[in-house]
């Protein structure tokens, strides 16, 4: 990625930032601090929510616990592409999931054995299909366009309802 980042093209019209740099990465740091406090909460009280209404593990795992870690990414996302900026929302979308299965995956199962359930094919099945529908839905274009936006969301809904 670096060696792709120093060979682009930069921009030339880029704007220079107007806040100076000490005050960006306070404020990146600040942000980051009350991202990872709201997910804790967030899915602390989903987690408790769930499990009072006698939801299983997997589904929380699945749902909740998902939902409250990629809170983040999705605000993030938004942000991103409300300000134009579709590569770093693309980017990081796609750039979290890989580090979640190759890093996150990767080093816990350093520290210990993880036992992959049966239950899971289906999932990954899933996640599999979801990455080739993003491909699929931008490889002509190279835009992701509403209709695929709203056909992912019907999926989701759909894969939703089929866990449920």
């Amino acid at each position: 990625l670096y060696t792709m980042a120093m060979k682009s093209n930069v921009d030339s019209d880029l704007e220079e930032p107007g806040l100076p740099l000490g005050r960006c990465l306070l404020g990146a740091v600040g942000g980051l601090a009350l991202i990872i406090a709201g997910s804790n909460v967030t899915v602390g009280a989903a987690t408790s929510i769930a499990t009072y209404a006698g939801l299983s593990e997997r589904f929380i795992g699945l749902t909740i616990v998902a939902l409250g870690t990629s809170l983040p990414e999705l605000f993030t996302s938004v942000a991103a592409a409300r300000r134009g900026n579709a590569d770093i929302a693309i980017g990081n979308i796609v750039g979290s999931n890989i580090f979640n299965i190759l890093f996150v995956v990767g080093l816990s199962s350093l520290i210990i054995d993880i036992p992959f359930a049966s239950a899971f094919n289906f999932d990954t099945y899933v996640a599999l299909g979801a990455a080739v529908l993003l491909l699929l839905c931008v490889l002509r274009t190279k835009r992701l366009q509403r209709w695929a936006g709203a056909l992912m969301l019907v999926c989701y809904a759909a894969y939703l309802g089929y866990i449920l």
